[in-house]
């Protein structure tokens, strides 16, 4: 079997670590937790684990960290991308390697994405895959493997000497849309894109870091600003104007609710948005730049 080496970036994530990694030594897969200056036990966790640990000083952010995981996995041929709240099942990893050798034109490949409550998640449509749109969102989920015009950042695998020659994670996004823009990259290198239905992970969404203030705030206004950046750079409308104008006045409505979580839903939005029609970059925002 080719050599595969797991890739997993870790922030305040000692929660969900423990489960991504056993089910990652159950499938034989090694794996290196790239750690985003964690102010929990996650280093800590990864390696009793047994995995190998890359400290990052400050937090770089999703697809940086990732790319760092990446390159650190000099003698791996294909790399496994997935987020602390996967829960590989068995079976999983050995799915998709037949795949990549049943589907040698494949880019990527994913597999089947299983939420908490047994539902199946399998995006629709991407913001960047014009050439496979789909205005109303329809679901027409896979029942067997399948090509995608996108295939979500939670759980990828892909060939390490493909995704260092496409550069990698874009290193100008902290978060949010790395994974529609690798994907668009990766279709427009003439390769494709494939859900592997016999490949199956739980995913957790939205429980890889643990909760705390501020987070929805920062979330969003991520959101909004890798909106627009990713739309700026291949050449679609700029949604800023559209996304300011709708979330700053339920921003202010939202602030006579007293509702915290709301507050910080539509002012992260309007912020994110803001920022970027000013010029500012979200790698500045957090202090990377």
């Amino acid at each position: 079997m080719p050599s595969l080496v797991a890739v997993v970036v870790s922030h305040d994530s000692a929660h969900a670590l423990p489960a991504c990694l056993t089910a990652l030594a159950a499938e034989h897969v090694p794996a290196i937790v790239v750690d985003n200056a964690s102010r929990d036990e996650s280093a800590a966790v990864a390696e009793a684990a047994g995995a190998r640990v890359v400290r990052n000083a400050r937090n770089e952010g999703y697809g940086r960290a990732n790319t760092l995981g990446i390159r650190a996995a000099e003698r791996a041929e294909r790399v496994l991308i997935l987020n602390p709240d996967i829960v590989l099942q068995a079976g999983a990893v050995d799915a998709l390697l037949r795949a990549a050798a049943a589907y040698p034109e494949a880019g990527l490949l994913a597999p089947r994405l299983m939420e908490p409550d047994g539902r199946f998640f399998y995006q629709p449509r991407s913001l960047l895959a014009p050439y496979l749109t789909n205005p109303a969102g329809n679901r027409a989920s896979p029942e067997g493997d399948a090509c995608a015009p996108f295939l979500s950042g939670a759980c990828l695998m892909i060939r390490r000497d493909l995704f260092l020659a496409l550069g990698g994670f874009d290193p100008n996004i902290f978060l949010f849309y790395e994974d529609d823009d690798l994907c668009r990259r990766v279709a427009d290198s003439g390769r494709s894109l494939v859900h592997v239905h016999g490949a199956v992970a739980l995913h957790g969404r939205g429980r890889s870091s643990a909760p705390e203030p501020g987070r929805v705030f920062r979330t969003r206004w991520h959101q909004a600003w890798s909106r627009a950046y990713v739309s700026r750079k291949y050449g679609l409308p700029d949604p800023s104007p559209w996304m300011l104008a709708v979330n700053a006045p339920k921003a202010a409505l939202a602030s006579l609710s007293f509702r915290r979580p709301l507050i910080e839903r539509y002012a992260g939005s309007a912020a994110g948005a803001l920022a970027s029609l000013q010029g500012r970059t979200a790698l500045a925002w957090e202090g990377l730049a």
